[in-house]
């Protein structure tokens, strides 16, 4: 076998650290390689023995530098990079102030084209090579994001945005248009090449009974789709809801009694969730993404990660309502919020939640985000003395962890030496 090998430290799991001690299922190598050929990962091990055993391979010596699976953003928003980091909205405000304007403003494919670039752009240069975006009403916008990521072999999940009420009128459709459309859609790019659909309601409170319950027959003629939507963001967000749902039992009874409940729903936020919400999803098996810098940025209220005991959590910039497009930040992020609560997560949970806990999340556990063969290769090449205050605080580091963390508390895009996608590296691409 010809292919490529890439040597370096490197960093596997061969289970979740949140239900085993991290000790027992991180898999770290100080020397170690990976063998990549014909987009997928041939082999893991010692780096001599990968290179006795496969002379013809390339070989691309990363020294000291630090391989890991590429980075998965299980929950953002792809018209919104144009308006990240805009100034002081909590969550109904932003979006009717911030959010709302922009995603008109993709009524013109040429601008829907260009957010669509940019992120996707700013989303490698950050290490991250799977993402799951929510697109706008416009079907085009959906089409210009699955075309972006397919001319860059990406690996994405996304969907059209679906709302009937409580939006201005122009970004508004009908329970018949989100139904037909997001159909469309569906038969166009899911499963076609590295796409997954994801039916996408934006909100129980922009969509109508009516259009829950045309998405919830969607989705049941269609269950290898994905469902994403968000779930108890903020407390006046909730309020709301309460106040558009009366009978139901709680936000996420606002989704469960139209059939937008189900092991491929991935709820993003869910950080006010009731002790029956929490049965719900883990009885049936579905996911949650916690965004922390959209978290803290917009004033939501805290994660529980205590969660990931008993459901699938994925780990996500929510760009633009979060305010970095980094990964590394983003992991950051979630240790402060998670100290704050009272819990201290370690760097293998850290980086298990950014890689494999996120593609799990996504139903891509497996596919991506794991060092280990057979899995597709999307990797990440990591720096871990990236700016002269890293370096100096990884040199004084007593083992690989104390290493790692620094970067992983103050990495952003200059940790990055190489991204390496369905096993072709990105940089020998650019012209």
């Amino acid at each position: 076998m010809t292919g490529d090998l890439l040597l370096g430290q490197t960093l596997g799991f061969t289970g979740d650290p949140f239900a085993a001690p991290w000790e027992e299922v991180a898999v770290h190598r100080r020397r170690g390689g990976v063998l990549v050929d014909r987009g997928r990962i041939r082999a893991v091990g010692e780096a001599d023995a990968l290179r006795a055993a496969h002379p013809q391979a390339r070989v691309h010596d990363y020294g000291q530098a630090l391989i890991s699976p590429g980075f998965v953003d299980a929950h953002m928003h792809y018209p919104q990079t144009p308006i990240v980091a805009s100034w002081g909205k909590r969550l109904i405000d932003w979006l009717n102030g911030y959010t709302f304007p922009q995603e008109a403003r993709l009524a013109n494919p040429a601008v829907a084209g260009e957010a669509a670039e940019m992120t996707l752009d700013l989303a490698v240069a950050h290490g991250t090579t799977t993402l799951a975006s929510f697109c706008t009403i416009h079907l085009h916008s959906a089409d210009i994001f699955f075309e972006a990521a397919a001319a860059r072999g990406m690996r994405v999940v996304a969907g059209r945005t679906c709302m009937d009420r409580n939006a201005p009128g122009d970004l508004r459709d009908d329970p018949r248009s989100a139904h037909d459309e997001s159909h469309t859609l569906i038969t166009k790019w899911h499963g076609r090449g590295r796409a997954t659909y994801a039916i996408t309601p934006r909100f129980s409170p922009t969509s109508s009974p009516e259009q829950l319950e045309a998405l919830g027959a969607l989705w049941a003629a269609n269950p290898t789709c994905l469902m994403q939507t968000h779930l108890s963001e903020q407390t006046d967000e909730v309020a709301w809801v309460r106040e558009l749902f009366p009978d139901a039992r709680d936000y996420l009874d606002t989704y469960e009694r139209y059939g937008l409940l189900g092991e491929r729903g991935v709820y993003g936020h869910a950080i006010h969730l009731e002790p029956r919400e929490i049965d719900r999803l883990a009885e049936v098996g579905a996911a949650v993404v916690h965004c922390p810098t959209s978290n803290a940025f917009i004033g939501s209220g805290l994660f529980d990660m205590g969660l990931a005991r008993r459901l699938a959590v994925g780990l996500a910039t929510d760009t633009g309502g979060g305010s970095s497009f980094s990964m590394l930040r983003t992991m950051a992020a979630a240790y402060e919020i998670a100290q704050l609560r009272g819990a201290a997560l370690h760097p293998a949970e850290l980086m298990w939640l950014a890689t494999e806990g996120s593609a799990r999340a996504l139903h891509l556990g497996g596919v991506v985000g794991r060092l280990a063969e057979g899995a597709e290769a999307d990797l990440v090449v990591l720096d871990l003395a990236s700016t002269p205050a890293i370096a100096q605080r990884a040199a004084r580091a007593e083992s690989f962890w104390d290493m790692l963390f620094p970067t992983i508390m103050m990495g952003d895009d200059r940790a990055v030496l190489s991204v390496w996608i369905g096993g072709r590296e990105v940089e020998e691409e650019r012209p």
